[in-house]
């Protein structure tokens, strides 16, 4: 078996990767690893998104937990945040959530969370898949009044909403906004939220069918929400995606906010409050150099580390800062969650809309954007492995950096989520980059495939 847990928990396709029989496995090692051995009948919370292998996954999950005598509460369908939040609410030992995130329909992941709200760090991963592989290792399974129940919690939306809303500085009457929920997790709690707050809102793409949830809509997908924010005239765009764990944006003119520029305006807006603690935010490797720019003019450090919002949030939760976040729209307000919260960055972009009167183009405007590009290499199994050591490749990017010089910068890192190498080149020559990145990519694709 390779490295089970990516960049953001286990991730494959439903029924055929990521199996039945895996997902109780993992509930059983999971169990062992999380548990102390004080507690008699520990309990784990279990969430779900709107796909439709999820139901047949939190069942596997439940029973995997119950088959070693630990208790399930069965949340239904929330965000990934929800779960979050709850699991150190509600004084759960354990959270689990059933989503593959921005993923396809086919493809479902199971993420796990400790009593204290936090995503488990790699050390515990690495435990659950050594038992995994040993399964002489795992916990002998009860049998009679021992074996674990399974209950179900009604009320776990509400107090999540009531959270999100608790955030707001105040009444969001007179904002028009619309908000696509990507047919996921948003689509049970943002209507109840944003109307609450007393915004004007349409919800697009809020009608899950087991299969819709990420098609076309989303945050990965903003040409519906654009075109339909500026068609009506409305103050801004929300898109969530299929777990609601992060967010983009898009101001009145249709133009995206993505992830770095969120930070910037709510790092700015948080440092005028005297709220931006150590005057401080972080962002990952992938961030834009403008982003830099921006908190190198206005007086604001910036720490980096490795993609995945888990490890901006370790460093967040290591070094006491209050926002960090992905260009991709993980953003942590960490005053307020454990994790990136798509919704609760929502009502923070609105706070601060609402106290300064300006609109998010303006508020956006605070940071230029530099030219950059993406290029996904779609790669096999054997050639993710193979990408460290490959000498061509290495070669490529020397030669696309020694052309950029200090005007851009490469980046080439191998996704912790799917079968792709990820290809990234930004400067303000945007021809010259997409030339440069094309060949990276040429050299990746006749290599890895």
């Amino acid at each position: 078996m390779g490295r089970l847990f990516g960049t953001d928990g286990v991730r494959g396709v439903a029924n055929s990767e990521l199996t039945c029989e895996l997902a109780m496995k993992i509930g059983r090692a999971a169990a062992m690893v999380l548990m102390s051995e004080d507690i008699k009948r520990p309990r784990v919370m279990i969430g779900k998104d709107t796909r439709m292998s999820s139901d047949m996954l939190e069942s596997a999950m439940a029973a995997g937990l119950c088959s070693v005598g630990a208790d399930v509460v069965l949340l239904g369908v929330v965000p990934t945040p929800a779960v979050a939040f709850l699991v150190k609410n509600e004084g759960c030992d354990a959270g689990v959530m059933i989503s593959a995130s921005h993923n396809p329909c086919e493809y479902n992941g199971i993420k796990i969370f400790k009593s204290d709200g936090y995503k488990l760090p790699d050390e515990l991963e690495e435990k659950i898949e050594e038992l995994l592989l040993d399964e002489t290792a795992l916990p002998p399974v009860k049998i009679g009044g021992e074996v674990g129940k399974v209950y179900k919690d009604k009320k776990a939306c509400d107090i999540y909403i009531n959270h999100i809303c608790s955030t707001a500085e105040c009444n969001f009457r007179g904002l028009r906004v619309a908000f696509d929920c990507a047919n996921g997790s948003a689509a049970v709690t943002a209507r109840s939220a944003f109307t609450r707050l007393g915004a004007e809102c349409s919800f697009l793409f809020s009608e899950p069918d087991g299969v819709n949830i990420n098609d076309c809509c989303g945050s990965t997908h903003l040409e519906n929400l654009r075109e339909y924010v500026v068609k009506n005239g409305l103050d801004a765009g929300f898109a969530f995606d299929g777990d609601a764990d992060r967010l983009l944006a898009v101001d009145e003119n249709g133009n995206v906010v993505d992830g770095d520029m969120i930070i910037a305006l709510c790092s700015k807006h948080l440092k005028s409050q005297g709220k931006l603690k150590k005057d401080t935010a972080v962002v990952t490797v992938m961030s834009n150099m403008g982003f830099f720019r921006f908190c190198e003019k206005c007086g604001i450090a910036c720490e980096t580390t490795k993609v995945g919002d888990r490890y901006v949030l370790e460093n967040m939760v290591k070094n006491g800062y209050s926002i960090g976040g992905e260009q991709s729209g993980h953003i942590i307000f960490l005053d307020h969650a454990s994790t990136g919260d798509g919704q609760l960055t929502a009502v923070q972009i609105m706070n601060v809309m609402k106290s300064t009167g300006k609109s998010l183009g303006e508020l956006a405007s605070v940071m230029e954007v530099f030219p950059q590009i993406m290029i996904n290499v779609r790669v096999s199994n054997i050639g993710k492995v193979r990408y460290a050591s490959d000498e061509e490749i290495k070669k490529s990017i020397a030669e696309a950096e020694k052309v950029l010089g200090d005007s851009g910068r490469v980046l080439v890192r191998v996704s912790g989520t799917e079968p792709l190498v990820r290809v990234m080149l930004e400067g303000r020559d945007e021809l010259l980059i997409k030339k440069l990145g094309e060949e990276i990519a040429e050299v990746v694709r006749e290599r890895l495939i």
